[in-house]
């Protein structure tokens, strides 16, 4: 009988034990509801690109003569980068001064003294005719002598004006005078494209060329990356930029000027601060994606950490709370009518709240409105509205993303 009536004190103890559990509801994951710091981090990944990049050529045909740079090297606007053989440009140019030379120091001398030469036999000639023309009148000499004076007059006249002609012809700041500058300045600047200088302080990124290569017009030898213009803001910039290629669903919250960190797969560890300088004005249909350009803000004595070509992680900073109320989202859930609400567990039991949300990324949310500091929650998937419950508290992170 012992053994019987202990069987039975063990099943009332059992099923006292169940009852008063069921009654009590079960262990639920809950958390207090603090103040935290929230932000909204759009993640993609880029490639490092220069803002500007001059492919750098000839002007004129020529062989290499002299390189003066390479790979890696910076450079200020005025180095000199190529020297191409000079010899031939240099020929036309000396041709082209001596003939200035010529004019001003031969030519137009002689077409002065022959002016004044030219006027001088013309007053003779006409003398000696005026002369020949009183002696016919008195009957001292024949009409022929005459005419031959006259004729001497004209030839005289016409080598008179054809002096002038020559005179002015080489006159200073004549049209042939001109012509003859213009050649000298030509040659000089077609000797000028022999020696071929950097455009603006930046780095060499490439050299298609060495000494001895024939080079044309047509052909790249150089590229050079600019380092000290300013970005789309008027900000100095270091010439780096990220072009991230974003995906449309992503890029409602992207706005200019937003903070951004970067991170190269090759140094994980160094974070690289960034801002949103340029969005694209059209998706690319084919991909869904839009580019978004990150100017690099990176100290001059760092370029080398960020290279042209880089694969870089980009961590957009859309928004950002630095204290407010926040909720898991694996917390929440969305009613029939599409409102959000929360589970909060008070005094045991478990009751439904509708709640605003604010600011939202993958993880968590921004509650605007419908719960307070202190208040717990329990997941939503566990229970339902009005059952009784016992929780078991779990510790939110410090730092929200």
């Amino acid at each position: 009988m012992r053994i019987i009536y202990g069987i039975l004190i063990v099943a009332v103890c059992l099923a006292v034990f169940i009852g008063v559990s069921q009654w009590r509801g079960p262990v639920l994951v809950a958390q207090k509801i603090k103040y935290m710091p929230l932000e909204l981090r759009i993640v993609a990944s880029g490639e490092v690109r220069y803002q500007s990049v001059a492919r750098i050529g000839s002007e004129i045909t020529g062989t290499v003569i002299a390189r003066h740079v390479r790979e890696g090297d910076l450079v200020n606007e005025g180095d000199l980068l190529l020297e191409l053989s000079p010899g031939e440009l240099q020929s036309r140019l000396a041709q082209a001064q001596s003939m200035l030379q010529q004019l001003q120091q031969v030519s137009r001398p002689q077409a002065q003294t022959a002016l004044i030469e030219a006027k001088d036999n013309l007053r003779q000639a006409s003398r000696e005719a005026r002369r020949r023309e009183q002696l016919v009148k008195r009957g001292v000499i024949s009409i022929e002598q005459v005419e031959q004076a006259q004729r001497v007059e004209l030839n005289a006249k016409t080598a008179l004006t054809r002096a002038q002609l020559s005179a002015e012809a080489m006159a200073v700041g004549s049209t042939e005078e001109q012509l003859l500058q213009q050649r000298v300045i030509s040659a000089e600047a077609e000797l000028a494209k022999t020696r071929i200088y950097a455009p603006f302080a930046g780095q060499v990124q490439t050299r298609n060329v060495e000494p001895g290569d024939l080079v044309q017009p047509s052909d790249v030898l150089l590229e050079i990356a600019r380092r000290d213009g300013n970005d789309r803001s008027g900000e100095l910039s270091n010439g780096l930029e990220v072009v991230v290629a974003l995906d449309e669903k992503n890029f409602a919250p992207v706005q200019l000027q937003q903070p951004v960190e970067l991170i190269a797969d090759a140094w994980p560890e160094q974070i690289v601060p960034g801002v949103v300088s340029f969005i694209a004005p059209a998706v690319d249909s084919a991909r869904g994606t839009i580019d978004v350009h990150i100017d690099v803000l990176l100290e001059p004595e760092k370029h080398k950490t960020f290279l042209q070509g880089m694969t870089v992680s980009a961590n957009i900073i859309a928004a950002r709370r630095s204290n407010t109320l926040i909720l898991p989202n694996d917390y929440l859930q969305r009613t029939g009518s599409g409102l959000m609400q929360a589970l909060r567990w008070q005094e045991g039991k478990v009751t439904a709240v509708d709640v605003e949300l604010g600011l939202r990324n993958m993880t968590h949310s921004e509650v605007v409105s419908g719960l307070r500091e202190g208040d717990i929650v329990v997941q939503t998937d566990a229970v339902i509205d009005g059952q009784r419950a016992r929780i078991r508290i779990e510790q939110a992170q410090h730092v929200i993303h």
